[in-house]
């Protein structure tokens, strides 16, 4: 017998072993399990300090229900957000797991109020629950990506100071259950403001939320990569605090209006609070729903995203603040009174539908139709600067031709020069336009390609 006839068919399958396993790690599912249990370490700190100087402080780590975020590509982003949390192996260095993020901390540094004072603000992520001693890296980017603070310490799993996070007793909901946690995105939807006696009023305005949420596209095709569950948290009071008109509420999530002084700009005050009031639930990200009539909402990168539930713009706000949490889309829109400045000439913004020009070819330059001039001059109507109350009465083919026509558009990230967008009209620009533009959404399929593949 000729052996060398034998051993090929062993050593065939023996490649083809560690062939699989190679690639079962490039997906991150040998890598996962290895590092984690299926379990959530919840981290909560307290960022501080003013525009010139700031400070991470580490709370506490308590420990949740099933992880439902992603098992594969590790240690990647999908984008780079104004923040970084990073679990590593404190004997090698190496990045067993990364996500990024945006804060509320870091909008208000750019207020003039950051340059007067010191304020403090809550912040609270996930990860999971690490098989072994790991340290933790959380950083902090200014404008240009440059890193401000960051802070490392140490979490041993076993530490017995590792409270779980404690049952709350609050009925929740599936609005939308397409698979296990571990093969969707799980969106949780928690109420403020609603009293006891408003269970049935949130449960309604949540199935009302998802139905808004899915009525667009790309939403409405991808809806079967979601989990969406309803969490009927109760408050003391019904309605949230509205300042300017002198109205405060004692509610669970403390949700108002008037942050950063904008009379729109409604925000959740309690971060920790929002995080107990889901304790039991797997959930990726947070849609905070406030029960009032009030016009307003806030949409942060990976953070979470507010809405009050019973304006009558409530759908279309709703989907534009998720694109800001959801996709880390930027505002679209501008002003012509110098406000200050979240974006610098010689760097590239994030967002994926936003550009200075510094790197245009890592944007939407693929996408653009030959001989596209750059920037694009805008047609004459959107020049009357007034789009927004004439839209209803344009003709459709207009209406398309302003939200598809893809260019360089100037005038966006709040700022009327120096910064670019891809289509003259926008959800992203304008609630009066219902769609996403093509760069848009790209970048949402894209976000939920990466959660999901």
């Amino acid at each position: 017998m000729d052996i060398r006839k034998t051993l090929l068919p062993i050593i065939i399958l023996a490649v083809s072993a560690i062939g699989a396993a190679a690639q079962d790690s490039e997906k991150g599912v040998i890598g996962f399990d290895k590092d984690f249990e299926n379990k959530t370490l919840r981290l909560d700190y307290v960022f501080a300090g003013n525009a010139k100087r700031q400070q991470i402080h580490f709370c506490e780590a308590l420990s949740g229900g099933i992880w439902a975020g992603r098992r594969h590509s590790l240690d990647t982003v999908c984008l780079d957000g104004n923040g970084r949390l990073e679990v590593l192996d404190p004997e090698t260095g190496k990045v067993l797991y990364v996500n990024s993020f945006s804060t509320l901390f870091q909008e208000w540094l750019s207020q003039e109020e950051a340059t007067l004072t010191d304020k403090a603000f809550e912040e609270c992520f996930q990860v999971p629950f690490p098989r072994r001693k790991i340290n933790i890296r959380v950083s902090l980017y200014d404008i240009r990506g440059n890193v401000t603070t960051t802070l490392t310490h140490p979490i041993d799993p076993a530490d017995i100071i590792i409270r779980p996070v404690p049952d709350n007793g609050f009925t929740h909901r599936y609005i939308l259950k397409n698979g296990e946690p571990s093969e969707c995105i799980d969106l949780a939807i928690v109420g403020d403001g609603y009293a006891a006696q408003d269970t049935a009023k949130f449960f309604s305005d949540a199935a009302r939320a998802v139905e808004a949420l899915t009525a667009h596209e790309p939403f409405t095709t991808l809806k079967g990569n979601f989990n969406i569950v309803a969490v009927a948290a109760v408050s003391k009071e019904s309605g949230v605090s509205i300042p300017h008109e002198g109205i405060w509420k004692n509610t669970l999530l403390k949700c108002h209006f008037d942050t950063f002084y904008s009379a729109r700009y409604l925000t959740a005050g309690s971060m920790k609070a929002v995080y107990d009031a889901l304790a039991g639930v797997p959930f990726e990200h947070i849609l905070v729903l406030s029960n009032t009539a009030v016009y307003g909402g806030g949409g942060i990168y990976n953070s979470i995203l507010t809405c009050s539930a019973d304006h009558p713009t409530f759908p279309k706000v709703l989907v534009h603040e998720f694109g800001h949490s959801f996709a880390g889309l930027g505002d679209e829109y501008y002003y012509d009174d110098g406000y200050d400045p979240m974006y610098v000439p010689e760097k590239e913004p994030w967002e994926p539908n936003l550009t200075t020009l510094a790197d245009f070819a890592s944007k939407w330059a693929d996408m653009l139709p030959e001989g596209t001039p750059v920037p694009t001059p805008p047609d004459s109507i959107e020049k009357t600067r007034d789009v927004r109350k004439i839209w209803n009465t344009l003709p459709e083919e207009t209406r398309k031709r302003l939200n598809g026509k893809l260019g360089v558009y100037e005038g966006g990230g709040y700022l009327s020069k120096g910064v670019y967008r891809p289509v003259q009209e926008c959800r992203m620009k304008i609630n009066e336009c219902e769609d996403f533009c093509p760069v848009c959404t790209r970048a949402i399929r894209r976000t939920v390609s990466f959660y999901t593949k």
